[in-house]
């Protein structure tokens, strides 16, 4: 009789008072050896959720790059850019101390140091292009300068690029005002300062895939750094992979609303690809995959990664590509066919972002200092290095992954070829629901085809590599395979 009501009580997962009644009284009339074995299983019991837990394993390695990311280091860093004064496209280039010349020597400077431990794989300049007035925001001949650093991937075999962005310059309510403080502490010395932040911790590390960390400028005067880079990408061929914006990440309340949160972050991806094709757009709506493009991909990816590695935070995805009628630096990258998202703070405060510095109807204006949170922004760069080291640690994508269309059944099939780099463990299979906005489920195998029990009209299929570290990378949706 034990041995049923023991099995019954471990199927049924809750106790009832019925069963605390019997439990008692069991207890009550049994031997003592009973009631060890009694006592026995009810810590077994008790001890149930714990084993049902799936545990998430951290590579070490991530974990002591995310631990290294310093909300002093950070704080330091948009001090230094703040005290510029105006960090505009537009301003003072020949200033040691002044205008946008003088700040983006210094994060050359930065990441030349950060080039010291790096072993020669740390390069960095400012590459430069000469942009004619426009007649809109810029009003004479302009050179433009980009700070770039790359970390060289190890792996000649491996020619991946991942590239972390935040945009240098800074405005006031005048985007023409070149000559006006404009701190430009949040806007974007916050993603400018994470941009540095992950250079100086992952230079210490090597990895297979490159690292491209860059501060752009022009962003406020219509993405003209970004263009200007995504441009000569796509001109390369280079096989950038992801393109991760930060712009705004680093103060934790809204203004008007005063929501205060400092544990979600957003990420913005867009949906159907801008750059596709008539036809290609067609495929796309007939196979169900309007949520399913690159960009996409990527933040689902910076969201599962990110909350892996980082406590107390939450990654927001938001289906859009950017804010309502706004934009960012990672709109010429997706305007290219790259996966690019953007990450921003979770609630924005308008009174501190194009204002001037004055004080107004008792309302500070102005994008100061003193309305950060660098832990906020210290987990929000953290997440970014997280979600880097992964990628870039991981092995290529799968090779034409397809779902086999052949019959119609209630099963489906994949095959995929292995990827072109990288020491592959295996792979993951992933699975939603076709409402689900993301993963849910995680089928590890090492060959190279699989058939599941699961209808293709009811779950969106994915396959993934995965390093002999555990490092998973992009998702590649399969396509249709006869």
């Amino acid at each position: 009789m034990a041995a049923g009501f023991f099995g019954y009580f471990f199927s049924a997962k809750k106790v009832t008072v019925q069963i605390l009644h019997y439990l008692i009284y069991y207890f009550s009339t049994s031997s003592t050896i009973m009631r060890k074995q009694l006592l026995f299983a009810l810590m077994l019991i008790a001890a149930a959720p714990a084993f049902a837990q799936t545990t998430v394993q951290r590579d070490p390695q991530i974990e002591q790059m995310v631990n290294a990311v310093s909300a002093d280091s950070l704080q330091s860093y948009i001090k230094t850019l703040v005290s510029f004064g105006t960090r505009s496209t537009l301003s003072t280039q020949t200033d040691p101390k002044k205008g946008i010349g003088a700040a983006r020597n210094w994060v050359l400077s930065k990441f030349n140091e950060f080039g010291k431990q790096a072993g020669g794989r740390l390069s960095a300049i400012i590459d430069t292009t000469t942009l004619p007035a426009d007649g809109k925001r810029v009003d004479a001949a302009l050179v433009l300068g980009n700070v770039v650093a790359t970390l060289k991937g190890t792996d000649p075999n491996d020619d991946r690029i991942f590239l972390i962005s935040g945009h240098l310059d800074s405005r006031r309510s005048n985007v023409m005002d070149k000559t006006g403080d404009a701190p430009g502490a949040n806007d974007d010395g916050s993603g400018t300062a994470a941009v540095i932040e992950c250079a100086r911790v992952m230079s210490k590390f090597s990895f297979p895939a490159t690292i491209i960390f860059i501060a752009v400028s022009g962003e406020e005067q219509g993405l003209l750094g970004a263009a200007y880079m995504a441009n000569k990408l796509k001109k390369e061929n280079a096989h950038l992979e992801a393109v991760l914006n930060n712009d705004i990440m680093g103060s934790n309340n809204s203004s008007e609303t005063n929501i205060i949160d400092n544990t979600r972050i957003r990420v913005f991806s867009e949906g159907l690809p801008a750059y596709e094709t008539e036809k290609t757009a067609a495929n796309i709506r007939q196979l169900g995959l309007e949520n399913d493009g690159k960009s996409r991909q990527l933040a689902r990816y910076v969201k599962e990664i990110g909350e892996r590695y980082v406590d107390n935070l939450q990654v927001v995805m938001v289906y859009r590509n950017d804010r309502f009628l706004r934009g960012g630096d990672h709109t010429p990258y997706v305007m290219n066919g790259f996966a690019a998202v953007r990450i921003t703070e979770m609630n924005e405060n308008y009174y501190h972002q194009h204002q001037d510095v004055r004080v107004e109807k008792g309302i500070q204006y102005g994008d100061l200092t003193e309305f950060m949170d660098f832990e906020y922004l210290r987990k929000n760069t953290a997440m970014n290095v997280a979600s880097l080291a992964n990628l870039s640690k991981s092995p290529s994508m799968p090779q034409h992954v397809t779902v086999d269309v052949k019959q119609l059944d209630n099963y489906t099939v994949l095959n995929w070829e292995k990827p072109k780099s990288g020491n592959v463990k295996g792979f993951y299979v992933l699975m939603r629901e076709t409402t689900s906005a993301v993963w849910q489920r995680k089928i590890f195998t090492t060959a190279t085809t699989i058939r599941l029990p699961y209808s293709k009209d009811n779950y969106f299929f994915a396959v993934q590599s995965l390093s002999e570290d555990g490092n998973e990378g992009l998702a590649v949706v399969p396509a249709v395979g006869r």
